[in-house]
């Protein structure tokens, strides 16, 4: 784990995504840098962007980018892959100076990782079909067989919460089942909600199959970008704010499973 930089003692991470699935990524930074405070923006009235246009995945980007620039996010972090593959380039754009860190499946470190050079990827259509994708695959694919695993309705059952379900655990079977035939030993959980049920894939799986998500790395990469910024003003130690404009009662729940630490939510504007 790396050192907590000084600044991290005032400094604000502003972390969204299309609802839960992002804690995962919200609880990796918190490990990282323990003394930072987070706020995160859950669009669960909107979940998942991954089945939506990618129009309606920019507008509801900006808003959420929009609510945590105003709440004195220093780094705002996209913890969602298709908000990441269909916005952060503008989002970029838009808000110039402001540091954004995005998240995308780990095609790289997989490809290092793999035994047979077989490699699945389990993301949203949305991911799947972005330019993005495409052009993370052509520069790290050439070497290996990928074979894209698109799971639709899979974010959606996990924002949830019932993991154990049989109608989640039917729904993993069947986003695993091809990756199973293609005897793939490697497959990348390119989603921040899957790692929530990666004990629920790895059964579907196989124990011989390797998973890889990206939380830690994104945690890593948040770190190195707030070394040297001049944070606002900002009591350390404040707790974790976590905002949505869906269910806060279910957000409460699904967070105090999964998180692990003391948190506060709130009622984000619709």
């Amino acid at each position: 784990m790396p050192s907590t930089p000084a600044s991290a003692t005032a400094l604000r991470v502003g972390v969204f995504d299309s609802g839960v699935g992002g804690l995962s990524v919200l609880r990796a930074i918190h490990e990282t840098l323990p003394q930072a405070t987070l706020i995160y923006a859950a669009d669960s009235a909107h979940a998942p962007y991954g089945e939506r246009s990618d129009d309606d995945i920019l507008r509801r980007s900006e808003a959420m980018a929009a609510f945590l620039h105003a709440a004195g996010a220093d780094v705002l972090v996209v913890a969602c892959n298709t908000a990441t593959a269909i916005a952060i380039e503008p989002l970029r754009l838009h808000h110039a100076g402001w540091p954004i860190v995005g998240v995308e499946p780990g095609i790289k470190p997989a490809i290092a990782a793999s035994r047979n050079g077989r490699i699945g990827v389990m993301a949203t259509t949305g991911t799947l079909r972005s330019a993005r994708y495409q052009r993370l695959l052509q520069a790290h694919g050439a070497r290996v067989q990928v074979f894209a695993q698109p799971c639709p309705g899979l974010a959606h059952a996990i924002e949830q919460g019932r993991l154990d379900d049989p109608e989640l655990l039917a729904l993993i079977e069947r986003h695993c089942a091809p990756l199973r035939a293609h005897g793939v030993d490697t497959v990348v959980l390119g989603c921040t909600h899957y790692p929530f049920v990666a004990r629920q894939i790895q059964a579907a799986l196989g124990p011989e199959v390797l998973l890889l998500d990206t939380a830690h790395a994104v945690a890593r990469q948040v770190a190195r970008v707030v070394e040297g910024l001049q944070p606002h003003v900002s009591a350390p130690g404040t707790l974790p704010q976590l905002w949505t404009n869906g269910d806060p009662q279910q957000m409460q729940r699904l967070a105090g499973q999964w998180l692990g630490f003391p948190f506060l939510v709130q009622r984000l504007p619709a």
